[in-house]
């Protein structure tokens, strides 16, 4: 078996179920990254996620199964990718 399939196989299912914008249901999440009342960032096996609102809480919380359970109101779900390094000046000086 070559190693990618080998990864995919152990990658964690991701879902994110939003039910009448209230409660937020997501799976396949590594670790949560930081929360407030407007934000939760967190991280799923699919990158980074962003879900934004108010009165956000996370009502239940198991990193060994990958599942968090937000309730609140949510106004936006972002994906949002690793910024990317600038590189050295030479390699920004000779595109």
């Amino acid at each position: 078996m070559i190693y990618d399939e080998k990864y995919k196989a152990a990658e964690t299912p991701h879902n994110v179920i939003l039910e009448s914008r209230r409660r937020i249901s997501v799976t396949g999440v590594d670790d949560v990254e930081s929360f407030d009342e407007n934000e939760i960032v967190m991280s799923t096996s699919q990158g980074s996620l962003v879900l934004r609102g108010h009165g956000l809480r996370i009502e239940k919380l198991s990193l060994g199964s990958g599942e968090v359970a937000v309730e609140g109101t949510a106004d936006g779900i972002e994906y949002v990718s690793p910024a990317k390094s600038p590189g050295s000046i030479l390699s920004r000086l000779f595109k």
